[in-house]
Parts: C-alpha cells; structure tokens; sequence
C-alpha cells in the first residue's frame, strides 16, 4: 500500500483506525484515555486523521482508484458514544474567564464537525454509528456526519440548558437542517434525551439496528449505498449546494457560545460540576475492560495469540513473528461486531 495511505493509521492515542478493505471504510473508534469525552488531545488527533485522509487524497494518483470511500465514526466504550464536550475543562476557563483558551477548544471542534460534514471535500461519505448515550457534543458529532446509524436501544440528547448553556459547536445548524428550526430548537432548549426510534421517526437517525447487529447495519448500508454510489454521491453534493454548511456560520454561533459560557453563574458551574462528578461514577463502575475490541487492537485476551488471525488491514497473519509478544491481559471483554 502507499505510504500515504498507511501513515492515516499511526501515531494515536485516544483514537483507534480500522480499516475494512471490502468496503474501502476506515472505522475510526473514540478510545478516551479518561471520562468518554472530547479532550484536546482527542480532539487534536480526530482533526490530524481528517488532515492525513486530505492529503491522501490530494497526493494519489489520479488514475487509480480510491482506496477511501467511506469514513465510520464510532466508540470503543461500551454504552457509550461519547458525553461531548470536556465539561471539567469548561468550568476552570469559566472560572478564570479564560476566553481565549475556551474559544480556541470550541473552534476545534468547529472544524472537525464541519469538515465531517462536507464529507472533507472529498468523494467520500461519513457515517456515524451511535451505540449507547451520545450527549452534548457526542450528539453533535454523530449529526455531523452524511449519515447516522444508531441501535434501538441508543439515547441522544443536549442536557446543556440544565446547567444554563446551549450546544454551541454545531447543533442548530445541523438539526435545523435535519428537521426544521421548530423542533430543532425544541431538542436544544428543553434538555430531553431522545430514543434512537424517536430520533429516525424525526429523520435524525437515518438507519436503525438491533442491539448486537450494528456493524452489520452499517456494512449492509455500505453495502447497498455502493451499487449507486454514482447517484447517491451527486444527491449528497446537490443537497450540500440546496443547503449548504457554512464554515462561518458554525464560527460565529461558537462566539455567541462561548459568551454564554463565560457569563454562567456560580450556581451554574455547580451543576457542571456535579455531572463531571456523575460521569465519573457511572464510568469508573463500568468494568475496566469493557471496551470494544477491534480487527487491530493488539491486546491480547490470552497470553499466546492464536494463528491464524486477522491484523487491522484484515490480512490474515500465518505465525506470530514478534521477538516480544504484548502479553498484557484482558480478562473481562465486552465484544461488539465489527
């Protein structure tokens, strides 16, 4: 493969790449070292992923084919999709009235969503696979994409007006797009969390899985949106042109945000406080290696690999020829289809 192409997978460490070959899809997988939340170092390397996936494409011969069609976000934390935002970080830059750091965390974010979102100016399509809570800016993420999947028993919601605060890094413009201002504004303001067969009776989520199948969910639509992706692709730059996402338009509503947030009140940041506090506890009493294991992940369920197995790129491995094999153990595993 070109080394283009192969230097998309390296040098993570809160994000973990799959790539499936059959599909031409890289799956990239949220993989937080703390809370399920963006952090800047998440967020730093979502934003150099999308960066290595332009220059690919920018940098191939024009004369072969793509070896990128697809882009699938997703979550190694089981039962989650992500809670958003690094509400820890949030209350200390409020507190210290530290606009300039707090403006620069909320751009970042602005431009992963809208890069997502016109499909990084590429013939690709982005699909977000939601399995579990996605809250705040985990919602926003997951909207950002071309295409949103999302198991039955999956909850998304923006819980920002409890603590007086809205979602500012994309969620009115993407739901207002996705299903009107009324009800767009309806979501933000009252707090609510929402089913994923809600959400697709709204048109949010665009396909609905069962429980354990969505993988397989997102490989049928791969799947089916492959035989005409021809077409599909021209109604996905003919909606984009209808109704564009404006880079500025996103910019300048982060500003109005970030205003928000740094007139917040004392009572405010307690309440913030206090759901940093309750998501800490619901993570710490999930189990520790309850994560999704993937085609790539290199830790190991027992303490001698069985040959043959599939590595990330799914090329099947003959014997294992590591002088010093990770021996690292994993006891108790939540597994996903992947």
């Amino acid at each position: 493969m070109d080394k283009i192409f192969i230097k998309i997978f390296s040098d993570y460490k809160e994000i973990t790449l799959r790539y499936a070959p059959k599909y031409r899809a890289i799956w990239c997988y949220y993989n937080p070292t703390g809370r399920p939340c963006f952090s800047l170092t998440m967020l730093k390397e979502l934003r150099q992923l999308q960066q290595r996936i332009m220059d690919y494409f920018t940098n191939k011969d024009k004369k072969t084919e793509s070896l990128i069609d697809y882009q699938v976000l997703h979550s190694q934390i089981c039962g989650v999709f992500s809670f958003g935002g690094d509400l820890d970080l949030f209350s200390k830059l409020i507190k210290e009235q530290n606009r300039e750091e707090l403006l620069d965390y909320a751009l970042r974010c602005v431009d992963i969503c809208y890069l997502n979102a016109v499909n990084l100016h590429q013939p690709i399509t982005t699909i977000s696979f939601v399995d579990g809570s996605a809250l705040g800016g985990g919602f926003e993420s997951a909207l950002s994409s071309n295409v949103l999947i999302a198991t039955d028993n999956s909850q998304m919601g923006f819980p920002e007006i409890r603590f007086n605060l809205f979602p500012g890094m994309g969620a009115y413009s993407l739901l207002a797009r996705s299903c009107g201002i009324k009800i767009a504004e309806k979501m933000i303001s009252s707090g609510e969390m929402y089913s994923a067969n809600q959400l697709f009776d709204m048109g949010i989520v665009h396909r609905l899985s069962n429980v354990g199948k969505g993988a397989e969910c997102v490989e049928e639509f791969i799947r089916h949106h492959r035989q005409r992706s021809n077409g599909y692709r021209a109604i996905q730059q003919a909606r984009q042109r209808y109704q564009p996402i404006e880079y500025q338009e996103l910019a300048d509503i982060t500003e109005i945000w970030v205003a928000a947030a740094l007139g917040l009140k004392k009572k405010d940041l307690r309440l913030i406080d206090k759901l940093v506090k309750t998501q800490n506890t619901k993570i710490s009493s999930k189990n520790k290696n309850s994560r999704l294991r993937t085609y790539q992940d290199r830790r190991l369920t027992q303490r001698s690999s069985i040959f043959p197995l599939t590595d990330w790129s799914e090329n099947v491995i003959i014997k294992d020829r590591r002088i010093n094999p990770d021996r690292r153990l994993s006891p108790k595993l939540c597994i996903v289809g992947t």
